[in-house]
């Protein structure tokens, strides 16, 4: 397609060649014509006709005398004159040449004025000038869509403020809460006080979990993350981590259901690929229907190892699915960050995909949500 498109551009630019060629070549048979009329004009004596007339009625001579003024005057020099025909209808040609191809500039200013407009009419030049015209709309709807990137960039970095100042006061205000208690009773029970200082270091931890997550994703956009990679056995990966999944799959009603080759394998970095398939299961898990399986399913296809979960659940909107990855993006926007996670699991996971020159997308249809994983074979 892009061949196609780039021998299309090539014949437009040939073809407005061919016409800036063909204008000029015309113009200039026009000048060398109008050169030879004139000469014409002078040798036969029609003007010369009219200059000798001229001379007889304004100067008030007779017709030899003003014969002779015009040969001595005119005709004798002639090539001066017939030079300075040249010269002047030389000028013309280039002023009929320049106002042309100004006309083209014109048009070009137009559209660049039209290129930073807010509007989102679209640029329309000359029918000769249709690469122009393509490319300057081009450059319009990319500047309209880093515009719009730029104003959903501003939005994000709002609702990351928002994001960081409630995610991190829940188990922050929790913290604070218990340890105020236990400071204001010293005389507490034995045992209530053993369940308050489990509870508040529980809170620590998850508070702990939630920065470190929000230093990875930086991590990772920084580019400061390096994978040390080697040769991981998938299927073996899939089984110890359903394992160690389980009592959180069990709890939920969940089970998983492996389809994958014991052979295949993929150069990666496990570990790295366990916070990935760690991270959708844990999604899988929250967001399936209760006693239903999670379908796990590898295969190598078109030199690409492909991983997809497969888990029944509430269908995901279209406009919500492309949002997925986001980070700290909820589908449930009732699930705070006790229960809900800190949003980046997802955006963690794409960005080691990612990382691996693979790709991870999801769908959903029929009450199934697909999560599918590309990485290069090994």
């Amino acid at each position: 397609m892009d061949i196609k498109l780039k021998d299309k551009e090539k014949d437009e630019y040939l073809e407005f060649q061919a016409k800036i060629m063909g204008r000029f070549c015309v113009n200039a048979i026009i000048s060398v014509a109008a050169v030879i009329m004139v000469y014409l004009f002078f040798w036969k004596r029609r003007v010369g006709d009219w200059i000798v007339w001229l001379f007889e009625h304004f100067m008030k001579i007779g017709h030899e005398q003003a014969f002779r003024l015009y040969h001595d005057f005119f005709r004798t020099y002639k090539e001066i004159f017939f030079a300075g025909a040249i010269i002047f209808i030389f000028l013309i040609l280039i002023w009929r040449l320049f106002r042309w191809m100004t006309g083209y500039f014109k048009e070009i200013n137009q559209g660049i004025d039209a290129l930073l407009s807010e509007d989102m009419m679209q640029i329309h030049l000359s029918p000769e000038m249709q690469p122009f015209e393509r490319k300057l709309n081009t450059v319009k709807k990319t500047l309209e869509d880093q515009k719009q990137e730029t104003a959903l960039a501003e939005q994000r970095k709002n609702e990351l403020v928002m994001y960081l100042a409630h995610d991190i006061r829940t188990p922050l205000t929790s913290v604070i809460g218990y340890l105020n208690l236990l400071e204001e009773e010293p005389n507490m029970p034995v045992d209530m006080r053993a369940k308050n200082v489990h509870i508040t270091l529980d809170k620590a931890y998850r508070l702990e979990e939630m920065i470190n997550e929000f230093f990875e994703i930086t991590r990772y956009n920084s580019g400061q993350i390096k994978l040390k990679k080697e040769l991981v056995d998938i299927y073996y990966l899939l089984v110890q981590l359903s394992d160690e999944l389980s009592p959180l799959l069990t709890l939920h009603g969940n089970s998983v259901v492996l389809n994958v080759d014991e052979n295949l394998t993929v150069f990666a970095d496990p570990n790295k690929l366990v916070r990935v398939f760690s991270n959708i299961l844990k999604n899988a898990a929250a967001y399936s229907y209760s006693e239903t399986e999670i379908i796990i399913s590898a295969e190598e296809a078109d030199e690409q190892v492909v991983i997809s979960f497969k888990n029944k659940g509430n269908n995901i909107p279209e406009e919500s699915l492309s949002l997925l990855f986001d980070k700290f993006y909820r589908l449930d926007k009732a699930r705070i960050s006790n229960t809900g996670g800190t949003g980046l699991g997802l955006a963690i996971a794409k960005e080691i995909i990612i990382l691996h020159g693979g790709s991870i997308h999801a769908a959903s249809e029929n009450s199934t949500v697909t999560f599918t994983i590309c990485l290069p074979c090994p």
